[in-house]
């Protein structure tokens, strides 16, 4: 998986391997033959380690937890309280706090009362209710009492190995990037009751997991263009 504009550098990474191999002491043996096999997979791990490209096997696994499908390998590489909050399909509950930022614009305000955002606040206590449900699981968030929720699923056709989570009306098409110490939610494609919408109109944000001293640490930015920042929340969660 490439991401921002590295993909493009992929097919002539295969010269820089070679000659990587060749000043190293590492020869192709004379005569003419396949080349399957004059490069491999950890050829490359030198080559991506500076850019925003992450590697691994997908395997088909249905009953597996959701993340665990879409990330395949990847998802062992998880710090260990994402892999313990994303790797059951059991109904559970997590708790802790958050500090949540609203956008001030009207058309902010409006877009956050209609989805249910919390107001903006120092410190609240939350808690996230995950709740299996046929095709995928709810995912409900309680900030001091006030509640809104999203379903998560696996996409399908050109979104598969994409999450998708509803919104209402709203669906988010996003990619699972692990890089380093985080697990990046990376916005692809969003539609509205179903309907494709313009990408230059999707909202997006910086938004990640991660974990800090042993805690589950969530960093959650919703922006939209022409509005500009809708809310933002982030805090700590540990099983409750």
């Amino acid at each position: 998986m490439a991401e921002g504009d590295d993909g493009p550098y992929i097919p002539s990474m295969a010269i820089e391997a070679i000659v990587r191999k060749l000043r190293a002491g590492d020869r192709p043996v004379a005569g003419a033959r396949s080349s399957v096999d004059t490069l491999t997979l950890a050829d490359y791990d030198a080559l991506f380690a500076n850019r925003s490209i992450q590697t691994g096997f997908r395997r088909e696994e249905p009953d597996a937890p959701l993340y665990r499908q879409l990330l395949g390998t990847a998802f062992d590489t998880l710090l260990p309280t994402l892999r313990l909050l994303h790797g059951s399909k059991a109904e559970r509950r997590w708790r802790g706090h958050a500090e949540v930022r609203r956008g001030t614009g009207l058309l902010a305000r409006v877009a956050a009362a209609i989805i249910g955002f919390p107001k903006a606040t120092a410190h609240v206590p939350v808690t996230v209710a995950f709740t299996p449900e046929k095709g995928g699981e709810r995912w409900t968030r309680d900030f001091g009492g006030k509640r809104f929720a999203s379903l998560q699923m696996r996409g399908t056709g050109r979104n598969d190995y994409l999450l998708i989570e509803r919104f209402g009306p709203l669906s988010f098409a996003m990619a699972l990037v692990v890089e380093k110490d985080r697990l990046h939610l990376v916005p692809r494609r969003w539609s509205v009751i179903g309907i494709p919408m313009p990408r230059w109109l999707m909202p997006n944000g910086a938004s990640f997991e991660t974990e800090i001293d042993g805690t589950f640490r969530f960093d959650v930015e919703i922006a939209a263009p022409l509005i500009g920042l809708i809310v933002a929340y982030r805090g700590s969660l540990d099983p409750a």
